[in-house]
């Protein structure tokens, strides 16, 4: 059996090799323009479907999400694959800050930084509530097990998705 680290003392590695313990639960208890870089970063819940290709109706401005997955998204753990050199391998992704969560209307509707910024809390399978980083992939939350590349995927015409996985029909 693995032991769980407690809820109130979770360790984030930020920058890379620098230990730093976060303590509480400052996803609650701070609002977003609070959170120091490391607390921002760990909020992201590693589901990966930010990183999906996603379609707008010129016409009605309506969003279309797609299967189809950045070529930098490692589709098995949900995370970047060089999120330290992505804009300059991919040009239009998008840095999330707090000031931006108003105008990115496409974010998933269980992205913790939408749901936070909301004023909601985190949903249960949250590596942050629950401990375990692998719940969100199992709940079926994630970008594993639907995705394809797009290095692989050709027309996004014939990718999109009818919801997000795990929202309601």
């Amino acid at each position: 059996m693995r032991a769980r680290m407690p809820r109130n003392k979770l360790r984030q590695i930020w920058p890379v090799g620098s230990p730093k313990v976060m303590t509480g639960r400052y996803w609650e208890d701070k609002p977003l323009a609070a959170l120091d870089r490391a607390q921002w970063e760990s909020l992201c819940d590693g589901c990966g479907r930010c990183c999906l290709n996603k379609l707008e109706d010129e016409e009605s401005g309506d969003i279309y999400p797609t299967n189809v997955a950045c070529r930098l998204l490692d589709r098995r753990t949900g995370q970047c694959s060089d999120y330290r050199n992505r804009f300059a391998q991919v040009p239009d992704c998008i840095r999330l800050t707090p000031a931006r969560l108003k105008e990115l209307d496409w974010l998933p509707p269980s992205c913790a930084y939408r749901l936070r910024a909301q004023g909601l809390p985190l949903p249960d399978w949250h590596y942050l509530v629950c401990g375990d980083r692998e719940e969100i992939h199992r709940r079926g939350m994630s970008t594993r097990g639907w995705t394809i590349s797009e290095v692989d995927a050709g027309p996004l015409e014939n990718h999109i998705v009818e919801r997000w996985p795990g929202e309601d029909a």
